[in-house]
């Protein structure tokens, strides 16, 4: 997931990290990657927003489906808000969900 002059605004690669920007839809019946809306990837998680669950959850579903650890999923922006900006530090991997996402170059 190489980020051109084209790329969509979901996503910047930023060195070796991924910026994300993201919008949650807590308590959803599952967690996955829900596509693109308005600019942002949509994301629903089975986390209720209440007292920083869905957040820790966000997290931690994002370090799985990266391949990092929890420590290395940030969320910079965001906190209590469903718009959020979150940095994964050196992601070992794209989640396949995510690069159906991506445009690819011609």
């Amino acid at each position: 997931m190489a980020a051109s002059s084209d790329a969509p605004g979901w996503y910047r690669k930023d060195g070796d990290d991924l910026v994300l920007l993201i919008k949650t839809q807590p308590r959803a019946s599952r967690d996955e990657f829900a596509g693109i809306r308005q600019d942002r990837l949509h994301i629903r998680i089975k986390a209720p927003p209440v007292d920083g669950r869905a957040n820790a959850y966000l997290i931690a579903w994002l370090a799985d489906q990266f391949g990092v650890s929890r420590r290395d999923v940030i969320l910079e922006q965001g906190q209590s808000s469903q718009l959020k900006r979150v940095r994964v530090r050196a992601p070992a991997g794209i989640p396949a969900a995510l690069v159906e996402l991506v445009p690819q170059p011609r």
